[in-house]
């Protein structure tokens, strides 16, 4: 197919693979691959990590360790999935990173993470936005995620479960007690006012 009838952008994942495989198209297909999932990925991560300036960090490692790793590929599931996975594994190895950077007890640093949604210029949202990231951040870091993909990614358990290693019925059971939690926060944030 030429660029003229399909451009880079229009790319199926086997048509990126494909060039990228190829020695002479391998950047441009790889350059394209990031357009194509970078704000995606972004939002997965920010949505981990809440700040701007980290979340673009981890962005740029994820898309690093997929550049090493993408030869590797055994195309057994999406593209997108295998991306959400790194991505997923650099939020957490970051996380703790951080965690024991500010030499903080697990919620402490949650609770510190979650402060600099007030100080973060490129945070939009509306106090029930704040408040519902703020509760999000209060989950331990597996209903966290299991929350983040459903609600905001609105993925399929089925998708979940190969990005996590999870069984379906555990990511569902997850998913519940998330939601559960957050509307006890909700409600107790709402009483307090």
């Amino acid at each position: 197919m030429s660029s003229s009838t399909n451009p880079m952008n229009d790319y199926s994942d086997k048509e990126l693979l494909e060039q990228f495989r190829n020695e002479s198209s391998r950047n441009m297909a790889f350059n394209q691959l990031v357009r194509k999932y970078q704000r995606r990925v972004y939002w997965h991560i920010r949505r981990l990590v809440v700040d701007h300036d980290d979340a673009d960090d981890v962005t740029q490692n994820t898309f690093i360790k997929a550049w090493k790793g993408l030869h590797n590929f055994k195309e057994d599931s999406q593209l997108f999935t295998w991306l959400y996975r790194i991505a997923t594994n650099e939020s957490f190895t970051f996380l703790k990173q951080k965690k024991a950077n500010l030499n903080l007890p697990l919620d402490d640093a949650s609770y510190a993470i979650s402060k600099t949604l007030t100080d973060d210029n490129f945070f939009t949202g509306d106090e029930i936005q704040k408040k519902l990231q703020r509760a999000i951040l209060t989950l331990p870091e597996k209903q966290r995620i299991v929350f983040n993909m459903k609600y905001f990614d609105e993925m399929k358990y089925e998708e979940m479960s190969k990005v996590l290693d999870t069984s379906v019925g555990a990511l569902k059971a997850s998913y519940h007690i998330a939601v559960k939690k957050i509307e006890a926060f909700v409600l107790k944030e709402v009483e307090n006012i």
